[in-house]
């Protein structure tokens, strides 16, 4: 039997292991298992890795995906450029096991977005600067697409949510919410921008799923923009873990 799981805290409900459970009975896998495994500290992995010798993979979500760091024996490209880790194959080798950290979420991002992506949109918002935004930054990057991060605190980095101007918005047309506004119990929340300036040639991308239409989607959309949540990201960081853990 080959276990996988998630560490994080706390981990009062998880997509992960619905999705994983799911899958192997979908596809008939039958000797693989999927576990949660609440963690306040880091400092616990080696202990967890330890007592249970069949744990192949591992997720990571918050608050783990720095403090996972310092245990890996390697990074993939992505995962070092960014900074953070959600995934971790485990391999044995001679005994000892050999951890290796990846960033799906930069994979799940990517592939969710560049099909909506026209080609006159070069320019993005990025709504927040927390660990959400880290693997966003990346992309934006990659797909050569320069951006602003807005923050309520303003910066030498970044600008603020009263700099948001209709002016702006008409260079800007790839919005992205990498923030917890909006997100369920919260849903009354938003980002304050005049959503009034946006247009069809606007995009606007959620990272919250849950509620799966959020009031940014909802008033970006009232005005003609092209709208995303952030549960299709969420299936591909999942089956790109799969698939790490399996090739």
């Amino acid at each position: 039997m080959r276990k996988f799981g998630l560490i994080g805290f706390p981990l009062s409900h998880s997509f992960s292991k619905k999705f994983f459970s799911e899958k192997f009975d979908r596809e008939h896998i039958i000797d693989c298992e999927y576990e949660l495994f609440p963690i306040e500290s880091t400092q616990s992995l080696p202990a967890l890795l330890a007592g249970d010798k069949s744990l192949r993979g591992l997720n990571v979500t918050i608050p783990h995906k720095l403090g996972v760091l310092p245990f890996l024996n390697e990074m993939d490209e992505a995962a070092y450029q960014i900074g953070a880790v959600n995934c971790i194959s485990i391999q044995q080798n001679d005994g000892e096991q050999v951890l290796k950290g990846y960033n799906t979420d930069a994979y799940g991002f990517e592939e969710s977005l560049k099909p909506l992506l026209d080609p006159q949109q070069s320019k993005a918002l990025v709504f927040g600067d927390g660990g959400a935004a880290k693997a966003v930054k990346y992309v934006l990057k990659k797909l050569d697409i320069s951006f602003l991060v807005v923050s309520r605190k303003q910066s030498d980095q970044t600008i603020s949510y009263a700099a948001v101007t209709p002016q702006l918005l008409q260079e800007y047309t790839v919005l992205i919410n990498t923030t917890p506004l909006g997100m369920s119990p919260n849903t009354e929340s938003y980002p304050e921008i005049p959503y009034s300036a946006l247009s069809g040639k606007h995009l606007a991308y959620d990272l919250v799923y849950n509620p799966e239409e959020t009031l940014f989607l909802k008033k970006a959309q009232s005005y003609g923009a092209k709208v995303k949540n952030g549960l299709e990201m969420l299936h591909l960081q999942a089956e790109r873990s799969w698939h790490i853990w399996n090739s």
